[in-house]
C-alpha cells in the first residue's frame, strides 16, 4: 500500500470522526491538534478507526503522531 493510498483512507476516515472538517488543504505536513483540532478524544477514536480500515494494529508504546504524514507513516509500518 503507498502513502498516498493510506493518505486518502486516512482522509476518510478524519471526515468521519471530524464531519465538519475541511479537508481540502490537507497534507502530509498538516499537524492533527492545531491543524484539524484533533483532540484526545478524537485521537482515540482516530486510532481505532484506522486500525480497522486498515485491518493492522499501532503497536503498544509507539510515539504518537502528530500530523498526518506520522499517520501514514505509522500505518505503513504496521502493516
Amino acid at each position: 500500500m503507498t502513502r498516498q493510498e493510506v493518505f486518502d483512507g486516512l482522509k476518510e476516515v478524519i471526515s468521519v470522526i471530524r464531519p465538519n472538517t475541511d479537508l481540502t488543504n490537507v497534507s502530509f505536513d498538516t499537524p492533527l491538534i492545531t491543524g484539524l483540532g484533533i483532540d484526545s478524544l478524537s485521537m482515540m477514536l482516530l486510532s481505532l478507526a484506522v486500525e480497522e480500515k486498515f485491518k493492522m494494529r499501532f503497536p503498544d508504546g509507539a510515539p504518537i503522531p502528530t500530523t498526518v504524514g506520522e499517520v501514514c507513516d505509522a500505518v505503513i509500518a504496521a502493516l
